[in-house]
């Protein structure tokens, strides 16, 4: 079933895709074969990109899950002023052919929510972390703190993220979606163990991305 969340996205590519149809039927019937397989093409995309399967999420309650579908495309060591020195940053690709419903990576309270707009340069470029429009949540699980943006990418220009300031989440909830092609960069605090590696693929709320005490 599509997610919720693109419902409004499906409904207008089948309304356009529909009144293009009869367009071509009306004024350019010679076309109107290539008109409908393009628009179908189009529908069925939509309907894929916009699949929001079942997952199960770890019961071991130390656990950070994965945030989204995609790719680790870097990993490296810095200082954050949500989550203090020696914070590590984990960066997910997500194509346009991922699913794009994003989860809660753990149990705790929205503390921080800051919506930053910006450019729309590749998502697969580092620099998209800095430039890009994105949307800043931070979450207390009472021992400690993790940072996490969706960031849009060059397709995506619309971020979904319908959480609120000191709202309670479960860790693996859907929690939002990045319309098309984007990454999610996750800043997580010195002392949990980072378990995965960079190339490596991930599953929104089950792949496990660290682990603490």
């Amino acid at each position: 079933m599509p997610t919720p969340y693109g419902y409004t996205t499906l409904l207008k590519t089948t309304l356009i895709c529909c009144l293009l149809t009869a367009i071509t039927f009306v004024f350019f019937p010679e076309f109107l074969t290539f008109t409908a397989i393009t628009a179908s093409t189009v529908i069925l995309f939509t309907l894929y990109f916009l699949r929001d399967p079942e997952r199960q999420t770890p019961s071991d309650q130390q656990v950070i899950v994965a945030p989204a579908d995609g790719k680790i495309v870097l990993i490296k060591p810095l200082d954050h002023s949500f989550t203090g020195k020696g914070s590590v940053l984990v960066s997910i690709f997500m194509s346009p052919f991922n699913v794009h419903v994003n989860r809660i990576p753990l149990d705790g309270t929205v503390v921080h929510l800051r919506y930053i707009p910006g450019k729309f340069l590749m998502a697969f470029d580092n620099r998209s972390m800095e430039s890009n429009e994105k949307m800043e949540i931070g979450i207390d699980n009472g021992s400690f703190r993790v940072f996490f943006s969706q960031v849009s990418g060059f397709l995506a220009r619309r971020i979904v993220c319908p959480l609120r300031l000191n709202e309670r989440v479960i860790s693996g909830k859907r929690f939002g979606m990045i319309k098309f092609g984007s990454r999610i960069d996750m800043i997580l605090p010195s002392s949990v163990k980072i378990m995965v590696q960079p190339g490596q693929k991930t599953t929104a709320g089950e792949t496990v991305i660290a682990l603490y005490q």
